[in-house]
């Protein structure tokens, strides 16, 4: 028991590491400073460094250290008058060793920048000035100068808005108390000072089109029609389903492979081939009777011309400008003749041309009628073309008549789209096709093969 009792005291020895009992002083650090790395890393050389800076400071200003200066190097005597002080202290007032440092060298003068003193258009600012003074004009600077203190600008204030007993007016008025001030003064004035804006163009205020922006449907389309609207409505439906299903018949048709009847067969196969040769063997017959004939033609051609280019004699001459002279006599009396029938005639040329302008008025009203109808159209304003979109319509037995149990038909975004390009406000559009650059790669991985596995 006693050894147990040694081996496992019951209380806490008290070493230099506890809390209690008394402090040691640590222990120095000791360093080696032979190596020249520990000479900065474990040295306080700050004394050193303001000693050193305080010597390079005395350089520069006093041109050496102050201890060593004699009396007469750093005093002087101030008697009060800087001619005789100049006197008595010639020998001791040296400039400082900075400032004889940052002297130049040479003694050769800097060269002078001649165009740094140089005016621009000196000769013309002198002349200038010289007949100003000649005739006494004074300059516009200093007449407008002149003009100011003569007329000093008054500021008005402006009146605060926030006056609760100001006057009111119609904002939409055409005559507005705001554009009092600007009568009388010149529209191109104001409209380059910003203080009135420009005329705008009469094209920009017409809408390009009259529809209105939300159109009432018929009154087939209601949740509760009558029996004649909704027939009518449906009417309308069955004749576009019709329109388009003729359309697909006649690409059909047009692209259809022929029957069994409608195919070629040898004998109409043999007429299309024999087809043109026996008129043809006509025609060569008829070419070689003519032949001859073409020939002599021909010969009588080269005969007439031979002689056509036989020189004319000064007769000859005279007498085809005696003709020409006759022809164009006889053409001036014959229009002369024309134009005093003509005189007799007025009534009737007032009837054609009475019948004339009632013909353009008529083809006038028609372009009008024909404008004003096609106003209201959608216009081409695009690669695509406008085209109508679906009826939206509920058949017989699709009919609730109750509102809350009414289905929707077609979507509010679709309808304002459709209804902007009806407008002409944006051209018809189709949605982009998505179409895949790369093929796509099908991989199946090793997890989804155990599974199916």
């Amino acid at each position: 028991m006693a050894a147990g009792s040694v081996s496992a005291p019951s209380f806490l020895s008290l070493g230099p590491a506890s809390g209690s009992g008394p402090r040691r002083k640590p222990q120095r650090r000791r360093l080696n400073k032979n190596k020249k790395k520990n000479w900065s890393k474990h040295s306080d050389v700050t004394e050193v460094e303001e000693f050193l800076e305080d010597v390079r400071l005395q350089e520069r200003t006093v041109g050496g250290l102050v201890s060593e200066k004699t009396d007469d190097n750093l005093f002087f005597v101030d008697t009060g008058d800087d001619k005789k002080d100049l006197l008595l202290n010639k020998g001791k007032l040296k400039p400082l060793r900075i400032d004889l440092i940052l002297q130049p060298d040479t003694k050769v003068a800097a060269p002078k920048d001649i165009l740094a003193h140089q005016i621009p258009n000196s000769r013309k600012l002198r002349r200038k000035a010289e007949m100003e003074k000649r005739f006494g004009i004074v300059p516009r600077k200093q007449r407008l100068l002149y003009a100011r203190l003569q007329k000093p600008a008054v500021k008005t204030k402006p009146v605060p808005n926030n006056n609760p007993a100001r006057g009111f007016y119609d904002l939409w008025s055409v005559a507005s108390p705001l554009d009092k001030e600007l009568e009388g003064k010149d529209p191109w004035f104001l409209e380059q000072t910003k203080k009135k804006r420009p005329k705008r163009p009469l094209k920009l205020n017409q809408k390009p089109s009259q529809l209105s922006a939300i159109e009432v449907i018929a009154p087939g389309g209601s949740y509760n029609p009558t029996f004649e609207s909704h027939q009518a409505l449906l009417l309308e439906a069955h004749e576009v389903e019709v329109k388009k299903l003729r359309a697909e018949e006649k690409i059909n048709r047009q692209v259809k492979f022929p029957t069994q009847e409608e195919l070629p067969t040898k004998e109409t196969e043999f007429q299309e081939l024999c087809q043109g040769l026996l008129e043809d063997s006509d025609g060569e017959e008829q070419e070689g009777r003519t032949k001859p004939d073409d020939d002599e033609e021909a010969e009588d051609g080269l005969v007439s011309n031979a002689v056509c280019c036989e020189k004319k004699t000064e007769r000859d001459r005279k007498k085809e400008k005696r003709i020409k002279k006759q022809e164009q006599r006889l053409k001036e009396q014959k229009e002369a003749r024309q134009k005093q029938q003509e005189l007799f005639r007025l009534r009737s040329i007032k009837g054609e041309v009475r019948e004339l302008e009632l013909k353009l008025a008529e083809k006038k009203a028609k372009r009008a009628e024909k404008r004003k109808a096609e106003a209201n159209k959608p216009r081409r304003l695009g690669r695509l073309k406008y085209e109508d979109p679906d009826l939206e319509i509920k058949l017989s037995d699709e009919l609730s008549g109750s509102l809350r149990a009414l289905k929707p038909e077609g979507s509010v975004l679709a309808d304002r789209f459709k209804s902007l390009q009806k407008r002409n406000l944006i051209e018809p559009r189709l949605r982009a096709k998505f179409k895949r650059k790369h093929k796509l790669k099908y991989v199946e991985k090793r997890a989804f093969r155990e599974v199916t596995l």
